[in-house]
């Protein structure tokens, strides 16, 4: 097997299309087919489905991608780590971020790390907390950058910032009138939360257990996948939901909604290395840009 056919293999496992595959790999459709059939036929194991027209990864694929992203992170950072021998910062750096910290904290500091380094090529990713936490575990990105607690004994936790957690209603929500809110009346009110994951709704959560306060009794009415979709359902509906303010800060300065009247201890920003990994000096690099700031 070599990194030529894994390269192949998931172009088309990520794309689910040989032509649209072989035309980022600057190959024929039929050599990308002719790979993936000889790496099949070699191992004895179908790792796509033909649909018609179409290819699709069937759950042999599936397992064997996870592998085979990781064995080219590898290859990538084995490679990187030869280029930096010579002392120079050089090659490319990938990130994955949660959310909030991806869309309203990070974007500065990339800024002006590519202002300094303006041939580094980044690749940024965007996920939940867990998820940021999964793919360094499986080496698929250099770093990550959550704002939920992790715990995992092969990762290399860095605290580097931190954040304010608000609850927010709209304007016309009874909260706002009835002034400081206690914690056990989260209780009465419809919810709008992030997905299980999300660092977000862990800090809500945490903040429940610490004033014990049953959080499978709260009204939980919808559960989506990012900030902005929950912050659009608080502004059109009767529910309240837990933010970063970074996420709402405009939408309070002008009135759009309103802040609930309780208080919530701030949450830290985390980097993420895995320990055993080679720790690049392009990412070294952003990591002091940080530090410095």
């Amino acid at each position: 097997m070599t990194l030529d056919q894994l390269r192949i293999f998931v172009e088309v496992a990520e794309r689910g299309h040989l032509t649209q595959a072989a035309n980022i790999l600057a190959l024929t459709p039929a050599a990308v087919s002719a790979a993936i059939r000889v790496l099949e036929d070699r191992y004895g194991t179908q790792l796509f489905d033909r649909v018609g027209r179409g290819i699709e990864l069937n759950p042999n694929g599936r397992i064997f991608l996870i592998e085979a992203r990781a064995v080219l992170a590898q290859a990538r950072t084995a490679e990187l780590t030869l280029s930096e021998l010579g002392g120079q910062i050089r090659g490319s750096l990938s990130i994955q971020a949660s959310q909030t910290i991806a869309s309203y904290w990070l974007p500065l500091f990339l800024i002006e790390f590519k202002q300094k380094y303006p041939s580094i090529d980044m690749q940024i990713g965007i996920g939940n907390t867990e998820q940021v936490a999964r793919s360094v575990l499986n080496g698929l990105v250099d770093i990550g950058f959550v704002e939920g607690d992790i715990e995992n004994s092969s990762l290399d936790i860095k605290r580097i910032g931190q954040d304010s957690i608000v609850a927010v209603v709209a304007p016309n929500h009874s909260w706002v009138k009835k002034g400081r809110i206690n914690p056990k009346d989260l209780l009465s009110g419809r919810w709008v939360l992030r997905e299980s994951g999300s660092g977000t709704r862990a800090a809500f959560f945490a903040m429940l257990d610490a004033n014990k306060i049953d959080r499978n009794k709260l009204d939980i009415a919808l559960t989506l996948p990012s900030n902005e979709a929950v912050r659009s359902a608080v502004l059109a509906g009767p529910y309240a939901s837990v933010l970063s303010e970074l996420v709402v800060r405009s939408d309070l300065r002008v009135g759009a909604l309103s802040k609930v009247n309780i208080n919530f201890p701030q949450r830290a920003f985390f980097l993420l290395r895995h320990k055993e990994r080679y720790k690049t000096k392009v990412s070294v690099a952003l990591e002091q840009i940080i530090a410095s700031s």
